[in-house]
């Protein structure tokens, strides 16, 4: 793989004209992120129970104090043997972002149906450090619409990523990233969600892999990450979150 090779003023001028979509990109970006802030918002107000290793735990428990509220849906549900490769990849760049988020008044968890001792294990061989809870045994994940049941599957059609789809597409586990806020009532709203490859920018590899000279050099989505602790042997799997 060997691109065109020009001289420097050609490259200047291909280069000026690249820099011109980056800056008309990063226009659009902040144009979207102004109306992702503009969305209106929806009032929670089921309760749900979250199993910690601090003890059960509300919605409003979650928060930790603060008045933002992060949710990752991580893939890992109550049957797998182990978390899903892709949420595990985007995970992987979660803990040294938290001291930002936490002084920026945001708090991150991650949320999964396995049961905690299970989800433990997983964080422990991970070396991660941010919260993690269990929602089973609730109806969060399903009413966040991350995860079906085998009758859910059995229909003619799943609702993910805001659509319906076809269940050969979908999983009994998806990834997804929902944010709530707090007020001073105590008073909770969920404010945003996203799935599917909508999280994508908070995988900072990629963001890099996008600058380097064969960018991410995949055949498919991601299909060349693996969990950080398994590059030395082939994969396995595919990752689920493509």
């Amino acid at each position: 793989m060997q691109n065109e090779v020009v001289s420097r003023e050609e490259w200047l001028e291909a280069r000026r004209a690249l820099l011109a979509k980056e800056k008309e990109a990063t226009r659009l970006r902040d144009s979207v992120n102004a109306a992702r802030l503009a969305l209106p918002w929806v009032k929670v107000d089921k309760d749900y129970v979250f199993e910690t290793p601090e003890g059960r735990k509300s919605p409003a428990d979650l928060f930790d104090g603060r008045s933002q509220l992060l949710i990752y849906h991580f893939m890992l549900g109550p049957d797998w043997d182990a978390g899903c490769t892709g949420c595990s990849f985007l995970s992987d760049h979660v803990d040294g972002a938290l001291p930002h988020l936490n002084h920026h008044d945001v708090t991150w968890v991650a949320v999964s149906r396995a049961p905690l001792d299970k989800i433990a294990a997983y964080k422990r061989r991970m070396g991660w450090k941010f919260p993690w809870v269990s929602s089973f045994g609730s109806d969060f994940n399903f009413d966040y619409h991350v995860s079906f049941s085998p009758e859910d599957l059995a229909k003619d059609k799943v609702f993910y990523n805001f659509t319906p789809m076809q269940p050969a597409d979908a999983n009994d586990e998806l990834p997804g990233l929902s944010a709530f806020y707090r007020n001073d009532k105590g008073e909770i709203f969920h404010t945003y969600s996203s799935y599917a490859r909508g999280p994508e920018e908070l995988i900072g590899t990629l963001m890099i892999l996008d600058r380097a000279p064969k960018g991410r050099n995949e055949d498919s989505t991601m299909n060349f990450v693996r969990r950080h602790d398994e590059y030395e042997e082939a994969a396995k799997a595919p990752s689920c979150c493509h």
